[in-house]
């Protein structure tokens, strides 16, 4: 298989709703994003010989997190703290069906994101990597 990757850097707050130390609080990172790409068919480049031009992926999948993430707070639709925050600077957040681990946002860009931003290309995001910091990533591949 052949893949193409590009990644953009984006800063967020979250609320992890449950976790048993500091994550708990309000807090943001400095996010790396690192996406990476497949032909969605049978012939894995185009007739240029890519699989994906770099320009692409930062227009449908880094813009997305621009205008979606960057410099915003996400948190769970479920945390007590949902509606204050929303109610206060409604501009501000993100208001997410899942807990906003790097876990649930790499399955989120992969699972959801993806398939619509795609939806006009012959490719998918097959993996999705997010550093929260510079020592810690996770990794969410496709099924």
């Amino acid at each position: 298989m052949i893949t193409a990757s590009r990644y953009h850097d984006f800063s967020a707050g979250h609320k992890v709703t449950g976790h048993e130390n500091k994550c708990a609080h309000l807090h943001g990172h400095n996010y790396r994003v690192h996406f990476t790409l497949a032909s969605a068919g049978s012939i894995p480049l185009d007739l240029i010989g890519r699989v994906i031009d770099f320009s692409c992926i930062k227009e449908l999948l880094c813009e997305w997190l621009e205008e979606n993430w960057d410099h915003k707070f996400l948190i769970c639709i479920n945390d007590p703290l949902a509606e204050a925050l929303t109610d206060l600077v409604p501009d501000d957040i993100v208001m997410t069906n899942f807990n906003p681990t790097a876990e649930n946002m790499a399955q989120y860009l992969v699972d959801v994101v993806a398939p619509k931003q795609l939806a006009k290309t012959c490719v998918e995001l097959v993996k999705c990597e997010i550093e929260e910091t510079r020592k810690c990533s996770v990794t969410y591949e496709a099924k």
